[in-house]
């Protein structure tokens, strides 16, 4: 009886052993939890050689872009190249190296593509990462009398970030910019920055604090039920063979 006892007790462990890992899976997918996993950087000395004068506009790393809109924005730039001489180039990356910002990663990019004063004059260079949607816009000194830091940093935070906070709309917000960037750069008027709607319904676009609470109580009483199961079972099981032994 003894021997039978322990073989019961043997493969309840086992059971318990591989009810386990199922439990703290969905433990973990209950409250939410995330396996950080490792993320490739981008710094500026992975960029492609460029110069002043290259036929390269835009480099979508981040692949963020439509092909459409990557050819249109390409058009817009190399138009206004040809007809003022000062070039612009967008650039988006995925993930920074660690300690950088947009506004770092842009100034060595364009110091490491134009190295010197005279070839950075004419030179515009706007960069996001799509990891924090953060925007900088580097202008170059003679660029940067009809591109002032004003203009510049109303098409960064304004232009761009405003369909990036809506909804992640990319190709929204670099389209605005390079009209934006190429009307100012062309010698007219600043057309500003898009017009917010002030009308937007906050409660549809966000779950309320009682559907949150309703759903988190839903995964602790799944959470609580799989350990009841997970301990109760193997004693039931335990007992049922000591009673069929007995």
């Amino acid at each position: 009886m003894v021997n039978y006892q322990n073989r019961v007790a043997s493969t309840l462990a086992a059971l318990w052993r591989n009810a386990l890992p199922a439990f703290c899976l969905a433990l973990g997918l209950g409250l939410g939890l995330t396996v950080a996993q490792p993320a490739l950087a981008t710094g500026a000395y992975e960029m492609p050689s460029l110069s002043a004068g290259s036929n390269t506009w835009v480099i979508d790393d981040a692949n963020v872009i439509s092909r459409l809109n990557e050819g249109k924005l390409s058009s817009k730039f190399q138009d206004l190249a040809a007809a003022t001489g000062t070039e612009v180039r967008l650039v988006t990356i995925h993930r920074l190296d660690y300690g950088e910002t947009p506004e770092t990663f842009a100034n060595q990019l364009f110091e490491q593509w134009f190295p010197t004063p005279e070839v950075q004059a004419n030179q515009a260079l706007l960069v996001l990462d799509d990891v924090t949607n953060g925007v900088a816009l580097r202008v170059g000194e003679t660029a940067a009398e009809l591109l002032n830091p004003e203009i510049a940093e109303s098409v960064a935070e304004e232009t761009v970030a405003i369909p990036l906070r809506e909804d992640n709309k990319y190709n929204q917000a670099f389209l605005a910019a390079g009209d934006r960037i190429v009307t100012v750069l062309s010698g007219d008027p600043d057309p500003g920055p898009p017009v917010v709607d002030s009308t937007l319904d906050v409660e549809g676009t966000f779950a309320s604090s009682k559907e949150t609470e309703a759903n988190r109580d839903n995964s602790l009483v799944l959470i609580i039920g799989f350990l009841v199961a997970a301990t109760v079972i193997p004693m039931v099981t335990y007992w049922a063979y000591l009673a069929i032994g007995g």
